[in-house]
């Protein structure tokens, strides 16, 4: 089974970093590509960052530049580091695993970007 168990984030003032992590219970996690999606208020769950089971990332392009996710192998680990955040920001933010077109959701954390 499965198990996504996010943690990191809070409330930030605009222009604050926070860094998310994400702690995964998979058997083989190399093999698994991972990310890190969000959802605001009243709207659709969206990609934020990605990370293949070889390190490549991809980034939504509104956050490029200012994060940046990584992996740990040894720790079953996936990181998501938030740097120059904006209100917009603000959001559930959810860890993600994908294998052979399988998806898992942690329950999410939620990020508060405010003054």
């Amino acid at each position: 089974q499965v198990q996504l168990v996010e943690s990191g984030g809070g409330l930030v003032q605009p222009g604050g970093s926070l860094r998310l992590s994400c702690a995964a219970s998979l058997r083989f996690f190399t093999t698994y590509a991972m990310g890190w999606y969000r959802q605001a208020p009243g709207k659709q769950r969206d990609l934020v960052a990605t990370i293949t089971s070889g390190g490549s990332t991809n980034y939504a392009d509104s956050v490029k530049g200012r994060f940046t996710i990584s992996r740990d192998n040894a720790k079953n680990m996936v990181y998501l580091q938030m740097n120059g955040l904006k209100p917009e920001d603000t959001a559930v933010y959810y860890c993600n695993s994908n294998k052979w077109g399988t998806n898992s959701w942690g329950k999410g954390t939620q990020v508060t970007v405010s003054s």
